[in-house]
């Protein structure tokens, strides 16, 4: 299937480049562009795309505000930020307001596309160099302590908890949980419903942030 991205980001020369690049893959279309974050919401809503890339820091309504305005009335839309922020706290912020995906813009091609791919499927993604200031920002805090609601799940639920955590996609959680993937999918959903979280970048946020990430 055609994936259906939007572009949002104030640099012109930049959206050029990168439209260039994905129109190169016929499995992309970019299906329209914007300058600001006010645009992109609007853009967003009237195309409905799979994935919009977005920048962090924009005048006017920031990436982060647009992609929640987005994420409240497209909610299976995927917001991938693609920024030259490399602050943990930009990261953190992003990925609890339900962001798909960091990236920064020195990545390379081939990573990119990959990332959209993976986006569009319902993993999260997050730039590598970008991980480990996830980890730290987390338990370099109080946020370690017990949360009860984890005390809802089974234990395979926990299990699968973990390898999201570790950014594993539903054939890897499968195979190394030697269960189907449909029964991973059921997991997550009851994750989702249980911890009362919207995705599975989410799911991988709260497990580090509670200790539950191995």
């Amino acid at each position: 299937m055609t994936i259906r991205i939007l572009l949002v980001d104030d640099h012109t020369l930049f959206r050029s480049g990168i439209r260039l690049l994905l129109q190169r893959n016929p499995e992309f279309e970019i299906v329209g562009e914007a300058s600001d974050g006010l645009e992109g919401v609007k853009r967003a809503k009237q195309l409905k795309p799979d994935v919009v890339l977005m920048d962090l820091n924009m005048a006017g309504l920031s990436g982060l505000e647009a992609m929640q305005l987005i994420i409240e009335d497209l909610p299976e839309t995927a917001v991938l930020m693609l920024t030259v922020s490399e602050e943990a706290e930009d990261l953190s912020s992003a990925l609890r307001n339900g962001a798909r995906g960091y990236l920064l813009k020195n990545i390379e091609a081939d990573y990119l596309t990959q990332a959209i791919r993976r986006a569009a499927a319902g993993e999260p993604v997050i730039a590598e160099s970008m991980t480990a200031k996830l980890v730290m920002q987390f338990r370099s805090g109080n946020n370690t302590s017990t949360a009860p609601e984890k005390e809802k799940l089974t234990p395979r639920e926990r299990e699968t908890m973990i390898c999201l955590a570790r950014g594993e996609s539903n054939k890897e959680i499968a195979r190394n949980l030697d269960v189907a993937e449909s029964t991973v999918k059921i997991h997550v959903q009851n994750i989702l419903k249980k911890l009362n979280l919207t995705s599975r970048v989410q799911i991988a946020v709260y497990a580090v942030e509670h200790g539950m990430d191995k």
